[in-house]
């Protein structure tokens, strides 16, 4: 439950960190700062240590599970998105993953998981007209599309993290995926945004919060738990968060949602808690 906690504050964070940086600027500090973080972390504990071929499968991976899904959801915060939409948008990303499964994997759906299929998606649109009937700014094409862009980003990642980087070493693997990360969003931080940063007490408070709070101390528990319990029951955690991140969004920037999107966002949860269930 800690770890859900903390998890679920990256939405939030999101939108307090573009009110003072570009997205790509925030997260260029923010992974750069984490990746040397957790190195040092994996030297003083000796961690196991990562072969050539497992750095290029960690560089794919965190590309698209850091530098897209992470660039897409901070674009889509940038533009206004709110919290809570980001959050369950971004929550319907194991339902992507298991028809990528089926398609690239041969993982066979269960009737079940197909149903579950369904209502995430039927829940998401729900969510987005209840919030276009009520007139709320920051739903706009551009934030649609860098959160589809994100959720296929973290899908594709986790594809290929699953079919070829189960083997990497998790502290050390991370750092790289950070650092690769960090490269790419730097380049669209200088080219796009020209570096826009304004150094306020928000800004320090919300990248310590970043860095400190989500990239590290989160990590850290969920490598905790992948040690001590089955991986299905870890990520399983992941789809409680578009939940609490909403009520976050409710009391701290007052998003609120009328009957049809609190409906869309339980049919929501329900599919991609039906898609993903081991049995």
């Amino acid at each position: 439950m800690v770890f859900v906690l903390l998890w679920s504050t990256g939405f939030i964070v999101a939108r307090y960190g573009t009110r003072d940086a570009g997205p790509m600027t925030f997260l260029f500090m923010r992974m750069l700062i984490a990746a040397a973080v957790l190195w040092v972390i994996a030297i003083a504990t000796n961690a196991p240590s990562i072969s050539r071929t497992q750095v290029k499968w960690a560089v794919l991976t965190g590309l698209g599970m850091h530098a897209i899904y992470l660039g897409g959801v901070f674009i889509a915060a940038d533009l206004g998105l709110p919290s809570g939409l980001s959050a369950l948008i971004a929550g319907l990303h194991p339902v992507v993953t298991s028809v990528g499964a089926l398609l690239l994997l041969s993982e066979k759906l269960k009737p079940r998981q197909w149903i579950g299929v369904g209502c995430g998606m039927g829940g998401v649109v729900a969510v987005v007209i209840d919030r276009l009937n009520a007139g709320v700014i920051g739903i706009t094409a551009g934030a649609i599309v860098a959160m589809v862009v994100s959720v296929f980003g973290m899908s594709a990642g986790t594809l290929l993290q699953r079919s070829r980087g189960g083997a990497m070493p998790l502290l050390r693997g991370t750092a790289v995926q950070y650092a690769i990360s960090a490269v790419v969003l730097g380049v669209g931080s200088v080219s796009v945004e020209h570096f826009k940063v304004q150094w306020t007490a928000r800004f320090w408070w919300s990248l310590l919060w970043a860095i400190v709070v989500l990239s590290i101390a989160a990590v850290l528990i969920m490598l905790w738990l992948l040690q001590r319990q089955a991986a299905v029951k870890v990520s399983s955690l992941f789809f409680l968060t578009p939940a609490l991140s909403t009520i976050e969004g409710a009391a701290l920037f007052g998003e609120r949602l009328g009957v049809l999107a609190v409906v869309g966002l339980a049919v929501a949860l329900i599919g991609v808690a039906l898609t993903t269930r081991a049995n």
